[in-house]
């Protein structure tokens, strides 16, 4: 099985010039855990905000959510991965990173993404 076979094609993405609060309101009303930061030129990279970063950054640290902005705490450029890739290597990919969520891009352009939990429906569908 790939990648393709159980990304997320419909993606949420936030301008990295958006204020934190954006994010959160963006990622409480689509009932989301991250969110994609979008590039601002074709040779730019991709960038994504998730829960962890935004609990880093507010409450551990005491971030101001007016005041800062998605590119102040979102991690780029984002780790990636090709459509075509087994769900096998993109597991292993996420368990030496320590990530939860990668994008997927084909020729430096967003397709999707794919989260441990895409990957752990798979395989709870071959269990009894």
């Amino acid at each position: 099985m790939q990648v393709k076979d159980v990304m997320i094609k419909d993606v949420v993405t936030i301008s990295p010039f958006a204020k934190l609060r954006e994010a959160l309101s963006l990622l409480k009303s689509k009932n989301i855990k991250s969110l994609v930061v979008e590039k601002q030129s074709d040779s730019d990279a991709y960038g994504l905000i998730t829960y962890t970063n935004v609990l880093k950054t507010v409450i551990a640290e005491d971030g101001d959510i007016d005041l800062l902005n998605v590119y102040d705490i979102c991690a780029k450029p984002a780790l990636a991965v090709g459509a075509s890739l087994s769900l096998k290597q993109c597991a292993a990919m996420m368990v030496q990173q320590h990530v939860k969520r990668l994008l997927v891009l084909k020729d430096n352009e967003l397709e999707g993404f794919v989260t441990m939990d895409d990957i752990m429906g798979e395989l709870l569908k071959k269990v009894d």
